[in-house]
């Protein structure tokens, strides 16, 4: 069954476009019959990150939430994790994140947590689908029974606190410069103070947001700012985080990027030395390199691998037992801690690392040599390109011409109307030519 309203990664699309006030209200009323379990006082945390319009949809929500009777806790600007992990703290019903992650400010999103802080399973979503397009007007509460909301404090300190005992006790990033940098997004005043609070030398960036700046020119999707303050003030590492603070990407020294590829070999290696690995491998996605499915290969250590989105990946870690997972973009979930991806938590596992072998970061986090890997996007307006037969055709004539020294991954967005196409292999030259070459014959046939 395909879904209307839900993708990979909650509901997301242009404000006031796709998401709408009509449409969150919907999503609320929706969302809290779903979660009506019982007799008590059902309540719901939302937080989100600083786009304009998070006001317009945090205001419908609650609407939405209230009117079949649940309380509504505003956390204000808060990283997704935090609303997960608040989600549990505070025992509520439900967990919202208004944010649309690493996308410009004119996008937005909804993303849904259970009361385990968790992200809902398919069938729940399919469950919400369908009440939010139908006649719901009788299950609405009776003029007694509406829900409360208001906004509560200290939530920051909670998380920096969460994030903090991540750590072993008598850790201190004392000694290291830090260059952070923010997004002008959800994290932007939790993560200086847990790095700071922890003892670094913090440098701040993208920590002023104004409702259009999330992710414009700063962040995990465009680093370049922050390589060059980390090579300006001579830093040790460098740290950027997403609009929602759920994925993070790391630069050294000499303000070269690491990806999350890199920091999961980082990791994975550090935790199977001290025995914390719940089972000897790693879940990731169709899209990390080939180089790290060969690294981890030689610790003795599985790479196993999921379809894209971070979902999926922690999807197959609860089922199976792992406790670390991640994707190549930086979306990093560290089980033992987080229910979510957490870009600041796994920068704080990177510089534990980078404490315990007091070596430069360019050393700690180069684990691989990455095959070359070429990823470009086709947009498309409409149909589906990937059932064209001359586009399959094309597609099965590059495996075949990758003859097992490289890997192809053809897919649809689960966020916005692009295919991406993502090649890799041995041979740069080959990787390309086979790129350009799927590429243009979808160009062709994605009007």
């Amino acid at each position: 069954m395909v879904r209307k309203y839900f993708g990979t990664d909650g509901i997301r699309g242009r404000a006031n476009g796709v998401i709408t006030a009509e449409l969150a209200l919907r999503v609320g009323q929706a969302t809290g019959l779903v979660f009506r379990r019982g007799e008590h006082r059902h309540r719901v945390v939302i937080g989100k990150d600083t786009r304009l319009s998070g006001y317009m949809i945090e205001t419908a929500l609650i609407a939405g939430f209230t009117s079949v009777g649940m309380d509504v806790l505003q956390l204000g600007p808060m990283p997704t994790p935090a609303v997960a992990m608040l989600t549990r703290s505070m025992r509520a019903d439900l967990g919202v994140m208004i944010s649309a992650s690493h996308n410009p400010f004119d996008d937005n999103g909804i993303k849904l947590f259970g009361p385990d802080g968790y992200k809902l399973s398919d069938e729940v979503e399919r469950e919400i689908e369908g009440l939010i397009d139908g006649d719901i007007a009788k299950r609405l509460a009776n003029s007694r029974d509406l829900g409360r909301a208001k906004r509560i404090d200290g939530v920051h300190d909670r998380y920096i606190e969460f994030a903090k005992r991540t750590l072993p006790r008598n850790l201190s990033l004392e000694g290291l410069r830090v260059v952070l940098d923010c997004a002008n997004g959800a994290a932007y005043r939790v993560a200086p103070g847990a790095l700071w609070e922890l003892g670094a030398d913090v440098v701040s960036i993208g920590v002023e947001p104004d409702g259009f700046n999330i992710n414009r020119e700063c962040g995990s999707t465009a680093p370049e700012a922050l390589r060059r303050k980390v090579r300006e003030m001579r830093a040790d590492i460098g740290i950027a985080l997403d609009g929602d603070a759920d994925r993070v990407v790391i630069a050294d020294e000499q303000g070269h990027l690491v990806d999350g590829d890199q920091l999961l070999a980082v990791i994975a290696e550090s935790w199977s030395e001290d025995g914390r690995l719940a089972k000897p491998g790693v879940v990731a996605t169709v899209m990390s390199n080939l180089g790290l499915e060969r690294h981890l290969q030689s610790l003795k250590l599985a790479l196993i691998r999921t379809p894209v989105g971070d979902r999926y990946v922690l999807e197959h870690m609860r089922e199976h037992g792992y406790n670390l997972g991640g994707e190549s973009s930086g979306h990093i979930i560290l089980s033992d801690y987080t229910t979510t991806g957490d870009g600041l938590v796994a920068a704080l596992q990177v510089l534990a690392v980078v404490k315990k072998q007091n070596k430069p970061v360019s050393q700690v986090c180069h684990r691989f040599n990455a095959l070359p890997q070429v990823l470009k996007n086709v947009r498309y307006r409409s149909g589906k390109p990937l059932e064209n037969s001359k586009v399959r055709s094309v597609i099965e004539n590059a495996e075949q011409r990758l003859n097992g020294h490289g890997r192809l991954v053809v897919r649809p967005s689960g966020t916005e109307p692009v295919i991406r196409v993502m090649g890799e292999g041995d041979d740069k030259a080959l990787v390309e030519e086979i790129v350009d070459g799927i590429v243009d014959v979808l160009t062709d046939h994605a009007a």
